[in-house]
């Protein structure tokens, strides 16, 4: 069985692969799906964001990483998949992820989303505000596996210890 994990992922945190490794243990077989969306200006180019993702995931020989850039249900079936795993948080993303999936069900009745919750060590981090720490100098080494780090200080500089 096949699972499918969209997201920017821009950058990949360890919160993503906490949810990407309890996908792997229900469905064996996940596909990490980056998105290419126009509306968000993301820090890293879709080729950059793939790459991390690869790297990351080097030792999962049962996670692909597959750029996309159509509707979720359309990818779902080019790849076979049979259900959509996206990580919730909070009861705040409880509802946004809720109309995506009934929006999704809609369009393809046989589409299944499953929602997975992270470990709470990682419940407060978000591709976002490691992105908003990396621009002000901050380390994120704790946060994202190493080789996203090493792109993170690539873009943004080595982190510094005061305030400039």
């Amino acid at each position: 069985m096949t699972a499918v994990y969209p997201g920017t992922f821009d950058p990949l945190t360890n919160g993503h692969m906490d949810i990407l490794k309890r996908a792997v243990k229900l469905f064996g077989d996940v596909i990490l799906a980056v998105s290419e969306n126009k509306k968000k200006n993301t820090a890293f180019t879709l080729e950059e964001r793939i790459a991390m993702a690869k790297e990351a995931t080097k030792d999962m020989p049962s996670v692909r990483v597959q750029p996309f850039s159509c509707l979720l249900v359309h990818f779902l079936k080019k790849h076979r998949a049979t259900a959509v795993v996206r990580g919730l948080r909070a009861v705040s993303d409880f509802e946004f992820e809720f109309q995506l999936a009934l929006m999704n069900r809609n369009m393809d009745p046989e589409c299944e989303s499953v929602f997975l919750m992270p470990n709470e060590k990682f419940i407060f981090l978000s591709s976002s505000t490691i992105r908003e720490v990396a621009i002000h100098g901050g380390d994120v080494a704790q946060f994202v596996p190493e080789c996203v780090n090493n792109m993170i200080i690539k873009k943004f500089g080595t982190p510094v210890s005061e305030c400039r």
